[in-house]
């Protein structure tokens, strides 16, 4: 057998790609892996560059807001003097040089080849890898992998890529902290930034084309979770179109457009661009390889993840998945069972998708919304309870938000579940288990949980449900 042919070979170090790579190279399998990755770390964005280093910055955020709110309480001497945004930085980019280090450590451990370099798919299995350190090199495989991700959408308005506006990888690399920051985009992504960059000091302003943020959402957790920020001072402009822009963020950047069909600007020091994500499709030999993309670009996948090209499947956001670490993390034990023939084989249909938006309070959701349900028109019971109703939030000085639950109206079952509060997304996986198996709510409502825990206030959601009418 070639030294250039593997049983797999992935594009991308992502989620998926990292734990296929690091299972199919290890005892039993033992089976030739080998990792093309075309960045400058090893492990994917959600270790580097999104998910984990955002939340570091979240929690130090919150560490400076506890601080500012309790030293002027006096239960800590002395005032609060501000936010040293070098230490927030240092502390992010060392936990990322660890975690990369771990990775790494794991995947040689394994026997996975990581090269480093940008693939492109040549048909025929064979992929040609443009090397960091120059040159080019063609591996033959069995199967590839295709797990190239996603990036921050930049839309064609005027004057915005002059303006040379921050994505999330930009804003993570800041080490002061802006005057006025202006963030296009109302979702999780621009939710999360616009509160921790408040904390830290920077007049924030989140602008939003639609009549309201989280439009997905049920606008009573929309509604609640914007009061709070805005009680920080968090600052929204919403039904807001914007069809100039002139400047450069990081020193004075002007927007203007119109907001509720008035004429509308605002000016400020930096502007981070939160708006959506495109895949990572373009330039990766696609085409060649007979691989279909979709309409908006992502890769046209099956149940299995298995592309139109045999023995070519995609994971992960450019396979059009949930853009969750986890989603790509099961995408990894859905491509395993078909690379190993396991049966019966896991599937992308019908499976749970749960999330948490990292705001404080945080924002966690499984199953039906209200506002799906009644488009489906599904019915439903609905209990709902406010989060001063889980004690532990007394004890945490934290008790905004609520929690409410949606039952079929037709049985017990546990139709969805969405909390707004603290720790919020920690109450996921004991609903999600009562989904999953299919267990009425009374399964929750009947248990005895510990005191003080946040978890013990679902007995009492769970046990106010309706009875069936």
């Amino acid at each position: 057998m070639s030294e250039n042919h593997y049983h797999t070979v992935i594009l991308g170090s992502g989620e998926a790609a990292k734990l296929l790579s690091w299972t199919l190279s290890s005892p039993p399998h033992n089976l030739r892996t080998a990792v093309i990755e075309s960045a400058d770390k090893y492990g994917g964005s959600c270790p580097t560059i999104a998910c984990m280093p955002s939340k570091n910055f979240v929690y130090s955020a919150e560490i400076a807001h506890l601080a500012k709110k309790y030293a002027s309480t006096g239960l800590l001497k002395g005032q609060y003097d501000g936010v040293n945004m070098a230490a927030v930085l240092q502390r992010k980019t060392e936990m990322v040089q660890g975690l990369v280090t771990d990775f790494r450590g794991i995947s040689d451990k394994s026997g996975a080849k990581i090269i480093m370099g940008h693939g492109r798919l040549l048909g025929d299995a064979k992929v040609e890898i443009e090397l960091r350190e120059g040159g080019k090199k063609v591996l033959t495989a069995d199967n590839i992998v295709i797990c190239t991700g996603s990036r921050a959408k930049l839309d064609d308005t005027p004057g915005l890529q002059e303006a040379k506006p921050l994505t999330h990888v930009g804003l993570l690399e800041l080490n002061k902290v802006p005057k006025h920051l202006i963030i296009l985009g109302g979702g999780y992504v621009g939710l999360e930034f616009a509160q921790a960059f408040r904390r830290f000091g920077a007049k924030v302003s989140v602008i939003e084309r639609n009549e309201r943020v989280l439009k997905h959402e049920d606008d009573d957790v929309a509604d609640a979770l914007v009061d709070i920020l805005k009680s920080e001072g968090v600052e929204f402009h919403t039904s807001t179109s914007i069809s100039k822009i002139s400047g450069t963020s990081g020193t004075k950047v002007t927007l203007a457009g119109t907001q509720s069909g008035k004429q509308w600007e605002i000016s400020g020091s930096d502007i981070l661009v939160a708006s959506g994500r495109v895949p990572n499709t373009s330039d990766a030999g696609l085409s060649a390889a007979g691989v279909e993309l979709t309409s908006t670009g992502f890769v046209k996948v099956n149940e299995y993840l298995e592309t139109s090209a045999l023995k070519v499947f995609a994971t992960g956001d450019c396979a059009g998945t949930p853009m969750f670490t986890h989603m790509g993390w099961d995408d990894f034990r859905v491509v395993l069972d078909v690379l190993l023939d396991k049966q019966p084989r896991r599937t992308t249909k019908g499976r749970q998708v749960p999330y948490t938006l990292y705001t404080n309070p945080e924002l966690a959701h499984i199953g039906l919304s209200e506002k799906a349900a009644q488009k489906a028109g599904v019915k439903y019971r609905l209990s709902k309870l406010p989060m001063a109703h889980f004690l532990r939030t007394r004890a945490m000085d934290s008790i905004e938000g609520f929690a409410k639950v949606l039952v079929s109206a037709e049985d017990d079952m546990i139709l969805g579940f969405t909390a707004l509060g603290t720790n919020a997304g920690e109450l996921l996986p004991v609903v999600q288990l009562a989904m999953a198996h299919g267990l009425p709510h009374t399964s929750i409502s009947g248990l005895i949980v510990t005191h003080p825990t946040v978890n013990e206030g679902l007995v009492e959601l769970f046990g106010s449900v309706p009875d069936q009418s």
